[in-house]
């Protein structure tokens, strides 16, 4: 019985923590929606600005991949969009030309710096107690 009541437990937090990353991932969409932005592009562009912090500086899509919550293909789509939006620039590696690098456009960096503030906002209401 201690098993069953441990797995249930187990079970009700994983819940919970789905439950709070769903709303937080939710009420960043809606920060950010009038920005053109979602929650998802957010993080790609956050994780850009933090591993490229000069302009001009590029990270390998594959260094991103593990620290976003999308397959690989949904994330080359929406480095495609980002792309098209000119928020970022991509350019293949030449040392191994399976390899892609990104780059914050200054627009993308400029983008960043004005919704960061509104996500940093969101995050700070639903995940502080």
């Amino acid at each position: 019985m201690a098993a069953n009541t441990a797995g249930a437990r187990l079970e009700e937090r994983w819940r919970d923590i789905l439950s709070v990353h769903a709303r937080t991932m939710c009420e960043i969409d809606r920060a950010l929606h009038p920005h053109g932005l979602g929650a998802s592009d957010f993080e790609v562009l956050d994780i850009l600005a933090t591993e490229s912090p000069a302009e001009g500086d590029q990270c390998r899509v594959q260094n991103i991949v593990g620290r976003v919550h999308l397959s690989q293909s949904a994330l080359s789509r929406l480095i495609g969009r980002l792309e098209k939006d000119g928020l970022v620039a991509r350019s293949v590696c030449e040392e191994d030309r399976r390899g892609v690098w990104v780059a914050l456009t200054r627009k993308g960096r400029d983008l960043h710096a004005e919704v960061l503030p509104l996500q940093r906002a969101v995050l700070e209401r639903l995940l502080t107690a």
